[in-house]
């Protein structure tokens, strides 16, 4: 690809620490740049514990476990999403409850959770697409008022924000994503944050296999034993070394990329004006991060057709999620809320990803932006 989807960035201190860490003779987990990167999320998001896992998958699957979900329990969720939001609790017998998404930001329609609710329902796990928070003040009423957890996958939502507030911070735990794609990267990685002070010991637990070999380390026991169900949800520190670097320069990424994001956002005023697509909306209590830039395109345009062209122009232009509800184990193991999701299925086959990343410059945005004005003129249905 001439303009490819996705460049991963570096902000060159990546190898360097690295080499520290080697130097440090301590490659396993839990060493001195995991604390760093400890420390950073925990004053960044006003969490009570960060612990660095080895993906947002292993952070979910804690989640599952500290919210001690077992078969039969109902957790509500939006088909909208990555696979992994439902696989971590359909690991442990959970059945995901598919609710519809917001037309205006693709997030959990925070009106349909309510009619969603069971006596078996044990969770809401909201979504916060492209890094642009849910409505989290109404979930955590609903939760509140009907004792139920809530689990933040804000895979996508690194440095951003819902009223003042970190996304992942403010329900019972959070999940984080540093995958390449995302913007602060360790190539794969992730990391829980814990909320709830009551959590903090159990997640430690779990993370060590299930022992309290943390304690250990800290001189809080003289051995270590098997206390709890748990695995090796922890990286290791060459994973944490990287990540230090980025977690340096997050700020300055965030910032790079919301400029990138706004070019789009004005390059693309008038196709919106013209009616052939529509633009990302970002409500005025949510700051994002400008993780992704999607558009929306016209009922009436082939998306395939698209997709197509800006591939022969060299565009790596991508689609998104096949909703959960319509995919064979989601059809097998959740259940959807009210039988159909209209929004989900119209906007999931509408929707564009284009290229964004830290170094794109304006002039192979125009690029991009030029080539999507020639597809789309030959993309009617």
């Amino acid at each position: 690809m001439r303009i490819p989807f996705n460049k991963p960035f570096m902000t060159g201190r990546e190898l360097g620490y690295i080499a520290d860490a080697h130097a440090n003779l301590h490659l396993a987990g839990d060493g001195m740049f995991t604390k760093r990167c400890h420390a950073w999320l925990e004053t960044q998001t006003g969490t009570r514990k960060a612990l660095l896992t080895h993906s947002c998958t292993a952070a979910l699957e804690m989640s599952a476990l500290l919210a001690d979900i077992r078969p039969g329990d109902e957790i509500i969720m939006p088909s909208y999403t990555f696979v992994s939001t439902a696989n971590a609790f359909a690991l442990r017998g959970g059945v995901p409850v598919f609710v519809d998404i917001r037309r205006d930001n693709l997030n959990l329609d925070e009106r349909q959770i309510e009619a969603a609710i069971t006596p078996r329902t044990r969770a809401i796990v909201p979504v916060h697409y492209a890094g642009v928070g849910c409505e989290m003040d109404v979930i955590m009423g609903i939760a509140n008022q009907h004792n139920l957890m809530v689990i933040e996958d804000a895979a996508q939502g690194v440095t951003a924000t819902y009223r003042g507030q970190a996304l992942g911070s403010i329900g019972h735990f959070g999940a984080y994503s540093f995958h390449e794609t995302k913007n602060v990267i360790s190539g794969e990685g992730g990391s829980l944050l814990v909320n709830d002070e009551a959590y903090v010991a159990k997640a430690e637990i779990i993370r060590e296999k299930g022992t309290d070999r943390s304690r250990y380390f800290r001189g809080e026991v003289d051995k270590y034993t098997w206390q709890d169900v748990g695995s090796s949800f922890l990286p290791g520190e060459l994973i944490a070394a990287f990540l230090w670097a980025q977690l340096e320069q997050a700020a300055t990424i965030t910032r790079e990329r919301l400029e990138t994001w706004a070019r789009y956002h004005d390059m693309l005023a008038e196709f919106e004006r013209e009616n052939v697509l529509r633009r990302p909306m970002v409500p005025p209590e949510c700051e994002h991060n400008a993780h992704m830039y999607y558009i929306l395109l016209a009922p009436n345009l082939d998306r395939e057709k698209v997709l197509s062209g800006l591939k022969q122009r060299g565009i790596g232009a991508v689609f998104h999620y096949v909703p959960l509800h319509s995919s064979p184990a989601g059809r097998t193991v959740g259940r959807t809320s009210g039988g159909i999701l209209p929004v989900t299925d119209d906007l999931s086959a509408r929707l564009i990803r284009l290229p964004l990343w830290v170094g794109l410059t304006a002039e192979l945005q125009a690029e991009v932006v030029t080539a999507l004005r020639e597809t789309i003129r030959g993309a009617q249905r």
